[in-house]
């Protein structure tokens, strides 16, 4: 028997899919390309970086060569978490950018070494079944002939483009009519076709150490830029060891900082001393004890996350039972607050996720941050770095201050959910500050009220925005936006489709197969055989 009903309350034209092998994401050519690798009797690894490596054309508005990635695997046994987030440059100090008020948001001064493609390389090597070549093939194939640009995209791509088009490079590679391309309008992108060939070629070595890296050193260099190829060189990606957090029978799984992914393990922690299934889906009393747990999780993360080696508190002292009882005393059930961080005791983004009838899972994600990232394209490769290193802060003596090799505070997460050691479901919200947020209230629609993963993904969303402000959805009914208004929460509400509340990609165990669901606020789909 399901854990969850098979009830569809909310507005949506999705359905899940149920089959052995699935492929979920948001943009429907690549999530194929990750179908076809399971056709040729590849892994659910060699599905997921090929649609991982596929989508870096397909969807540039959110990700591309110099993104960064992260990864949670599960192998049929047990969970693998990869770190493949990339490091700033050594020259870099605090010094560098004493004229500054903040970290610069576009640009060369807001990139880090990006860490994707390193990913693909040590994930391939460890799960992967299929040549390492093969995997790149959809992707070279639509970069060189080109695809039709979709409605979604299209209106990403001009949403961004204006600001860009300074960038250097970006014009040149993204507006070759002198505009964002059109919805059904074809693009192609040859100089990305050379250069995903050259790194399926060398494994990646031509992106870290060869002829990749030396034009995007000697473009850096151009523009005044710290970033060297011994940077490039220097770069590692780290196996590192799921966070856990228990929340009503099952088992939510985070990758450790310097990702936000603990979060939403604290608003688990804190929400489970509270009785939210008393209170009816979606209303006031639910929705508000959540948006309150997430601030209060969020004002510990925005304090203490950083890069581990520069962090003052450790994990498992952010996630200790009684520091976060402690936090949950503090939510007033009748009124909205802000919250500061607490003294924890002593001791644009593409998200797919796939997964194969032998038991592997694959949670993966990777980003160039804000949109197109930096907006720096690099002329002759076709990439596209990210700007990663704007979450840096100025602030002295803050663990998240900018400064040289150092990893910056990153929001992408995958999630993965475990019940008595076994494994139930891979999932991710891609989304800047929603993604802990998302992972937060689809533990509590599948927790706490049994809804199935197309449901979870379906119903409305908050977000916590700043202070007292929540963006919400369209989809909470009207009583409920009004108390919640009564409790002093500042709402906006937002116009079907904004895309700041994330896209949901999800894949859930079933007795016999699986069970795939794609979010309907983009294009995705999850499909299967």
């Amino acid at each position: 028997m399901s854990a969850f009903d098979w009830q569809f309350p909310y507005a949506s034209y999705r359905k899940p899919i149920l089959a052995s092998n699935i492929v979920a994401t948001a943009q429907p050519l690549a999530a194929q390309a990750g179908l076809y690798m399971l056709q040729q009797g590849g892994s659910a690894m060699d599905a997921a970086l090929a649609t991982a490596i596929a989508l870096t054309v397909l969807e540039p508005v959110s990700n591309g060569i110099g993104s960064d990635a992260f990864a949670i695997v599960w192998d049929g046994k047990k969970l693998h978490g990869l770190n493949a987030s990339g490091r700033s440059p050594a020259a870099w100090t605090p010094e560098f950018f004493k004229d500054h008020q903040t970290m610069p948001q576009r640009g060369w001064n807001a990139v880090s070494v990006p860490g994707c493609v390193s990913a693909w390389v040590m994930l391939s090597e460890r799960f992967g079944k299929l040549p390492f070549a093969e995997l790149f093939e959809p992707a070279i194939g639509y970069a060189r002939d080109g695809y039709l640009v979709s409605p979604t995209i299209a209106k990403q791509w001009a949403n961004q483009a204006v600001e860009l088009q300074a960038q250097p490079g970006y014009k040149e590679a993204f507006m070759p009519r002198g505009r964002a391309p059109l919805p059904g309008e074809k693009f192609s992108f040859p100089d990305q076709a050379k250069t995903l060939e050259l790194i399926a070629q060398t494994r990646g070595e031509a992106f870290y150490r060869g002829e990749i890296v030396r034009k995007i050193a000697a473009h850096a260099k151009e523009h005044g830029a710290l970033m060297t190829a011994a940077d490039f060189a220097a770069h590692t990606s780290d196996w590192v060891e799921p966070l856990a957090q228990d929340y009503r029978g099952y088992t939510l799984h985070e990758l450790p900082p310097n990702g936000q992914g603990i979060a939403a393990l604290m608003a688990l922690g804190i929400l489970q001393h509270f009785d939210v299934a008393s209170y009816p889906v979606d209303s006031a009393d639910s929705v508000h004890l959540q948006i309150e747990a997430m601030k209060v999780a969020f004002a510990d993360v925005y304090r203490y996350v950083s890069d581990p080696k520069s962090m003052t508190v450790r994990n498992a002292e952010l996630l200790d039972p009684a520091y976060l009882a402690a936090r949950a005393r503090l939510i007033d059930l009748k009124r909205a607050q802000n919250f500061e961080q607490g003294t924890p005791p002593k001791g644009g983004t593409v998200y797919l996720t796939a997964a194969d009838a032998s038991g592997m899972m694959v949670s993966f994600i990777q980003s160039n941050y804000m949109g197109f990232g930096s907006g720096v394209v690099v002329p002759g490769t076709g990439v596209s770095l990210q700007n990663r290193a704007h979450t840096f802060t100025l602030q002295a003596g803050h663990p998240n201050q900018v400064g040289p090799s150092k990893r910056p505070f990153q929001t992408i997460i995958p999630g993965f959910v475990t019940k008595n050691g076994q494994a139930v479901m891979s999932f991710g919200v891609m989304g800047g500050s929603m993604q802990p947020q998302g992972h937060a209230q689809i533990m509590v629609r599948l927790a706490d009220y049994g809804q199935n993963p197309q449901a979870c993904s379906d119903g409305p969303r908050y977000r916590v925005v700043e202070g007292l402000r929540v963006n919400v959805e369209p989809g909470f009914s009207r009583e409920t936006l009004a108390e919640l208004e009564r409790r002093g929460h500042q709402l906006e509400e937002l116009a079907q489709g904004y895309l700041d509340f994330g896209s949901a990609q999800l894949i859930y165990k079933l007795e016999d197969g699986y069970l795939g669901a794609s979010d309907p606020r983009r294009d995705g789909q999850a499909v299967g055989f």
